[in-house]
């Protein structure tokens, strides 16, 4: 049985992070010279629509929200469908195709650091080595964002900052996962979608044509709602930790689909970057000391509060 919720979790993560990352690209090409506030409010906009139908589709399949939950639900939809996502948009603009994608490799290490520090979930000698490759290759993409190279530290960093966000949301939302997945997603993208939009008529954000609209919501549609559903079933079964780890496949798919759509601004410190992440990635998969979710594993600290 734990060997299948590892094989099924691992599974679930895989996609949603293949689903995540291939949509990089795309969002940076259709977003070009599109206010973030407004691309922000597209995507989510994207993902709340796929939610609806998928949920309507399943009719009403696993537990219904709570009450209770709607606090959180409003905090990861703040920090997940409003913040990460504007951050993100502004950055792309700002940051070249390869290297944004490689740079979303930080929110698994956010993850990993805050599951430690919240849910206590423990840290094997190998996921700290695999932690800090990952950190390290970040280092080198800011470093390279600093020399040019169609980048800028200041677009770099705004990724990096989204990434936190979102980790921060991986770890909050953990007593989510035993909701319905696309019923979350439904919620998170509604608010989500409110406030960005409410921000870019404020802010009289740029707009784009219907053309980018399209290709927006359909990135949204697969990236923030297909993907944020598959992961909280992969949490479900295997952890916020380990499930931020096998996510950390998606910037690897979003740089192949960055080279794929012509980015060719390979330099030495952007290959290096991708060893040392590929090295971190490698080592949390074969990672076999985290237990997973609902074993009598000693060391692990329940939550207090969910």
């Amino acid at each position: 049985m734990a060997r299948s919720r590892l094989t099924v979790g691992g599974a679930l993560a895989a996609l949603a992070a293949i689903a995540f990352g291939l949509v990089v690209p795309f969002t940076q090409r259709a977003g070009r010279g599109v206010g973030p506030f407004f691309t922000a409010a597209i995507l989510y906009g994207g993902a709340a629509l796929s939610s609806a139908a998928i949920a309507a589709v399943r009719r009403g399949r696993g537990p219904a929200l709570l009450r209770g939950d709607a606090g959180r639900v409003v905090l990861v939809a703040v920090l997940g469908a409003a913040v990460a996502p504007t951050l993100l948009a502004w950055g792309l603009q700002r940051t070249a195709g390869t290297t944004a994608a490689l740079l979303l490799n930080f929110e698994a290490v956010f993850t990993v650091f805050l599951a430690r520090l919240v849910w206590r979930e423990r840290l094997g000698r190998r996921l700290t080595v695999a932690v800090s490759c990952m950190t390290a290759g970040g280092a080198l993409l800011v470093q390279r964002a600093t020399a040019g190279a169609g980048s800028s530290v200041w677009g770099a960093l705004a990724i990096v900052v989204a990434t936190l966000a979102w980790a921060s949301e991986n770890v909050l939302s953990r007593p989510l996962a035993e909701r319905d997945p696309f019923r979350v997603v439904l919620a998170k993208s509604c608010i989500g979608a409110a406030l960005t939009g409410g921000l870019a008529l404020a802010t009289h954000d740029r707009t784009a044509p219907a053309a980018g609209v399209l290709a927006l919501g359909a990135c949204g549609a697969a990236g923030y709602g297909l993907s944020l559903a598959l992961y909280l079933g992969a949490q479900r079964r295997v952890g916020a930790a380990r499930t931020a780890s096998i996510f950390a496949l998606a910037p690897f798919a979003g740089a192949l689909a960055a080279w794929a759509l012509g980015d060719r601004a390979l330099t030495g410190l952007t290959v290096g970057a991708a060893l040392l992440f590929a090295t971190g990635v490698a080592l949390h998969l074969t990672e076999r000391d985290a237990p997973a979710p609902g074993s009598s594993d000693p060391e692990r600290v329940r939550p207090a509060r969910g």
